[in-house]
């Protein structure tokens, strides 16, 4: 588990925007997305685009951060 999750937490905290927030844009439950934020389960594969539409609508630096972390790949560096 994880990498929606931690990626999801940062951008929420880093952009002031609180789960609640999210959940009614994507029009989860407010549990669903705190259960990602706190790694409890993670999204499908098919919420992802929902997360960065949410975002994209929220604060559109936050949509960006979110997938550039999302799809990090654990110890890989690009040069």
């Amino acid at each position: 588990m994880g990498r929606a999750g931690k990626a999801l937490k940062y951008v929420l905290t880093q952009y002031g925007i609180s789960q609640n927030r999210l959940a009614v844009t994507m029009g989860v439950a407010r549990s669903t997305v705190n259960q990602w934020v706190n790694e409890v389960s993670d999204p499908l594969a098919d919420s992802i685009p929902e997360i960065m539409n949410a975002l994209e609508e929220l604060e559109p630096p936050a949509a960006q951060i979110f997938l550039q972390l999302y799809i990090q790949r654990n110890g890989t560096h690009s040069r």
